[in-house]
């Protein structure tokens, strides 16, 4: 038996033996970095490692990633950079005038105001009238010389200022006056009136010879000072010329009246 054993301790002495011959025989014990090391993959090293151990051409290469990284750009609030305020600018162009609106409501009725103070008395006012329309019923035929027309019937005679017996209107006041004449033209006669103021035949009322006899009319404003006369004449005989008239109805009237005076 120990004889076996013998052997058998002999046969490990040469196995030790025959792997020193192959593999070699370290001459000095390696530290724990550098096991470690020495079974890392090339171009690997850790952090905690002394540069040195890391030789010039064992470069690292960063691994190569299939996805884009997103730039990222600094974003800086200037709100919290915010100065001091500005001058006011000059006043811009105005703008073009906008449409008119709708319009509003009606606002209530406000609040009554005090009452005003009189005014200053006026001037005395003092009217004067004057006015006269007067009739005539029998006709009237021309002569050798004009013919002043006189009439028989009095409707408005203010103040008596129309003359019956001359026929004449008499002015009282200066002022404006307004005349008015109508007149019924003969048949197969002429007829040929004036309105005359002071001598002086203003308007004339014509009508042509006719078998037919007609209403005719003239009028007149004329402004008149106190005294001043208007009356209606006829024509003289140079002309076959007549008015008509009858006992029945009023044909020929003469009516005038103050306006307005120069002292109102």
């Amino acid at each position: 038996m120990r004889v076996i054993m013998g052997i058998a301790s002999l046969g490990s002495l040469w196995a030790v033996f025959l792997l020193s011959l192959v593999f070699g025989v370290p001459t000095e014990e390696p530290t724990f970095g550098e096991s470690v090391a020495s079974h890392l993959p090339k171009g690997c090293r850790r952090c905690c490692d002394p540069e040195d151990l890391m030789s010039s051409d064992d470069t690292v290469q960063a691994p190569v990633s299939p996805y884009v990284l997103p730039e990222v750009r600094p974003y800086i609030n200037i709100t919290i950079l915010k100065g001091d305020k500005g001058d006011r600018g000059p006043t811009g162009t105005p703008g073009k005038p906008g449409k008119n609106g709708t319009r509003g409501d009606r606002g209530s009725q406000g609040v009554k105001g005090d009452k005003g103070q009189a005014g200053s008395p006026g001037s005395s006012c003092q009217t004067h009238y004057s006015a006269f329309s007067v009739g005539r019923k029998t006709g009237l035929h021309s002569s050798e010389n004009f013919l002043s027309l006189l009439f028989d019937r009095v409707f408005v005679n203010t103040d008596g200022h129309f003359d019956m017996a001359t026929g004449r209107f008499v002015a009282p006041l200066r002022g404006l006056y307004f005349f008015s004449l109508n007149v019924h033209s003969w048949n197969y006669k002429e007829t040929y009136v004036h309105i005359v103021h002071n001598e002086q035949a203003v308007v004339i009322l014509y009508a042509q010879p006719s078998e037919r006899s007609i209403m005719q009319s003239q009028s007149v404003m004329l402004p008149l000072v106190p005294g001043d006369r208007v009356w209606v004449r006829l024509f003289k005989r140079e002309r076959e010329n007549g008015i008509y008239s009858d006992d029945v109805d009023t044909y020929i009237t003469f009516s005038g009246h103050l306006i307005k005076a120069e002292d109102n």
